[in-house]
């Protein structure tokens, strides 16, 4: 908001010149606006009377003058809504912003075109039926034979290209036209002055790109295709604005407009049907009225939200389902609130990577109390840096070198690892992390507070991920990703191949089955056809019965009646031919049914081939990446081996959780699929719910026994008190390294 005196003088000042580009940079500014559905859209104009104290509303972008605080407001919606249109380049799907920057970029890119250049190719533009591509190509194709002064291209001597510099255009007697160029040394000096022709110079780099020239002529037209100038350009460079003799049969010029003279034919005949109908009234009643709308207002007809839409912009709909309120967020961690992002990065790592640090899986409820815990010597603590540091040891690097110098041995044990620690924190020079290093000398590792210890372990874990032995890692997994996504892939397009090959010969089956049955009928029982009508009917209903997909039942029927007529003929020649054919069709079914597959059994098969996949490729996950956003861009990160759902904070400093499924049930029903962030996060969800849900069962009934047996240890007598470490939330004092190195 603003003064309307300090609103209005920068008004006058654009108006009246004072400015340096004055009233040129206003009119520049319009002809370069953003398209709405490509067609330009018009500013608001600024109110009249206003007081000098009066407050109003400005645009940013635009300057535009509001008074209204509802109106501004729409201005705004208006222009962060997806639906604007670069002119210059022809992108679209942009906020007004977006394309204003857009097509600020496209006009630099422009203005490196040479000066020179810029009449031939206005030439070649105007009046043109080539499409934007081709017509940039031709441009393109016919400037690299024009040379300008001032081109930097490369000149041939003596057989040798050398970067050069046109500097001036000589014309000989004889009339063919020679260049005096520079020849360019280091820092483009100049070195020496030749002449030379034009075929000896030649450009390896040619001063603008398709893209560049597709702008230039976006920006430099009015119409397209065929593209006509702008007026003043053409006129400013002296471009004919005659329209062509072999054009004039297909356009014609109409109160300043170019028009097609198929569609205004076309476009007629449709007014006249219309009229016929008695509809052309009411249409072109409607048009007058929404042309006197548009006239008087400049804001554009409301159309119904195309969504999803960013969530900002969602507004309450009545035809919107009913949200659940979100559930709130479990916030009791037992590290400083902003240590919890750096407590999941280092327990996600090591769970991992556990098998390349020898390092044997833990739980992060254990990992937290740990990282809580002021025992200096608590072993997940100590074997949790000791791989990290054998890592770095192991890759030969800066650390490891280090430690040569102070001929450190290489085995980190459980009273020398908080030495090696040491050792680390020198090599980093890290100002806060080595002010720790007193007290770690001095044996009080476990006193350090936890955003130091989480800080210390941050730091090897960003150490060890520049190490061959992690990058290598990384590099086979992603090298076995790939390869289970080829086998899934060949898998799926050979299943595809066979289902396409089983409609086919389904397809050809039915056509081949008549005929063979025809001649069966006809050929092997000759009595069938001289016994009468009634064999040639069934015969008939036979052939249609099977191409309506009812083969077996139409078979068993005509062999039924061949059965009849072969009793009432008692020819046993005729009846010991039938029974081979029916004992060789039974047999060919026979081999046929074993050779078809039970599709149950096939689509069991290819699920459980679909689950393996899945599986495999969840084992070598390389990195763990959050789920989603909601519509305040707080992030949602699920681990695997944890089952909890973390919210993390836009800002990154406040953290929460969900534990129960009743919990995920309800986040799901909260999220609005309207919105681009929630709908997206929505579709996570869903894809992972029955393996979150397992996973948070798994865990509420691990939590109910864990609660039980503490209250028996309460229970218990205080004669027979029951040790500490027995007690389920001290499990990770009892931790062992089952997979540490001897």
């Amino acid at each position: 908001m603003l003064r309307a005196e300090a609103a209005a003088a920068y008004i006058s000042k654009i108006i009246s010149g004072s400015q340096p580009q004055g009233r040129a940079a206003l009119e520049e500014a319009v002809w370069k606006m953003p398209l709405f559905k490509r067609t330009p859209f018009g500013l608001a104009k600024p109110p009249e009377d206003l007081e000098p104290s009066e407050l109003v509303y400005r645009v940013r972008f635009t300057k535009e003058i509001f008074r209204d605080y509802q109106e501004y407001l729409n201005q705004i919606n208006l222009y962060r809504e997806r639906i604007w249109m670069c002119k210059s380049t022809g992108k679209s799907n942009l906020t007004y912003e977006e394309a204003l920057v857009s097509e600020k970029q496209a006009i630099q890119k422009v203005q490196q075109l040479p000066n020179e250049l810029v009449a031939p190719a206005l030439h070649i533009i105007q009046y043109s039926m080539l499409s934007l591509r081709d017509l940039a190509d031709l441009i393109a194709k016919k400037l690299q034979k024009d040379l300008f002064v001032g081109a930097e291209l490369h000149g041939r001597k003596d057989g040798d290209l050398y970067p050069c510099r046109v500097l001036k255009i000589v014309e000989n007697g004889s009339g063919k036209i020679q260049y005096e160029v520079a020849l360019l040394g280091k820092d483009k000096k100049i070195t020496e002055n030749i002449i030379l022709h034009g075929d000896d110079l030649v450009w390896k780099k040619t001063p603008f790109s398709r893209n560049i020239l597709k702008s230039f002529i976006r920006e430099s037209t009015c119409r397209s295709i065929p593209w006509v100038l702008h007026d003043k350009l053409a006129q400013k460079h002296g471009i004919s604005t005659d329209f062509p003799e072999e054009l004039r049969s297909r356009f014609f010029f109409q109160d300043g407009q170019l028009v097609n003279r198929t569609k205004k034919r076309k476009n007629e005949n449709r007014n006249n049907a219309g009229e016929a109908n008695g509809e052309s009234g009411k249409s072109k009643r409607k048009k007058g009225e929404t042309g006197n709308l548009d006239t008087e207002s400049n804001q554009p007809e409301e159309e119904p939200i195309k969504y999803p839409i960013d969530d900002l912009l969602v507004k309450p709909g009545p035809d919107d389902p009913l949200f659940t309120d979100r559930p709130s967020l479990s916030r009791d961690f037992n590290v400083p609130m902003d240590c919890v992002g750096d407590l999941l990065m280092v327990w996600d790592f090591c769970s991992s990577f556990s098998r390349v640090l020898n390092l044997s899986p833990f739980s992060l409820e254990d990992f937290e109390n740990a990282i809580c815990h002021k025992d200096s010597n608590l072993v997940l603590i100590m074997e949790t840096h000791s791989a990290l540091l054998r890592l770095l040891i192991k890759d030969g690097g800066e650390y490891s070198l280090a430690l040569q110098k102070k001929k450190r041995k290489s085995k980190i044990s459980l009273i020398t690892w908080t030495e090696y620690i040491c050792d680390f924190l020198e090599m980093i020079n890290i100002t806060e992390l080595c002010s720790y290093m007193s007290t770690i000398k001095r044996g009080h590792y476990g006193l350090l507070e936890a955003n130091a210890k989480l800080a210390i372990l941050c730091e090897l874990v960003c150490h060890a991920l520049e190490t061959d032995l992690i990058r290598g890692k990384l590099d086979e997994l992603i090298e076995q990703r790939q390869t289970l996504g080829a086998t899934r892939r060949g898998e799926a397009l050979e299943y595809a191949r066979k289902k396409r090959e089983e409609k086919e010969q389904l397809k050809s089956e039915p056509d081949a089955l008549v005929k063979e049955n025809s001649m069966e009928s006809t050929g092997s029982n000759p009595q069938i056809a001289e016994n009468g009508d009634q064999t040639g009917e069934m015969v008939e209903e036979d052939v249609s019965s099977r191409q309506s997909n009812a083969f077996h039942n139409s078979r068993r029927q005509l062999n039924g009646q061949s059965k009849k007529a072969e009793k009432q003929n008692a020819d046993p020649k005729a009846e010991a031919e039938n029974t081979t054919n029916s004992n060789e069709k039974e047999a060919q079914k026979q081999r046929s049914g074993e050779k078809k597959e039970d599709p149950e059994k096939s689509k069991e098969k290819r699920e459980q081939r679909r689950e393996y996949f899945q599986r495999e490729m969840e084992k070598r996950n390389v990195r763990t990446d959050p789920l989603g956003k909601d519509r305040d861009y707080n992030r949602y990160w699920w681990f695997r081996r944890d089952g909890r759902i973390f919210v993390e904070s836009c800002d990154s400093k406040q953290w929460g959780y969900y534990s129960a499924k009743e919990e995920v049930d309800l986040l799901i029903s909260s999220l609005n699929p309207k919105g681009e962030r929630e709908r997206a996060l929505q579709k996570q969800l869903e894809k992972f719910y029955e393996k979150i849900s397992t996973e948070l069962q798994k865990r509420s009934k691990d939590l109910a026994q864990k609660i039980a047996l503490e209250e028996a240890v309460l229970r218990r007598s205080t004669r027979v008190r029951a040790p500490p470490r027995e007690n389920p939330a001290n499990a990770f004092l009892k931790y062992v390294n089952k997979w540490k190195e001897d």
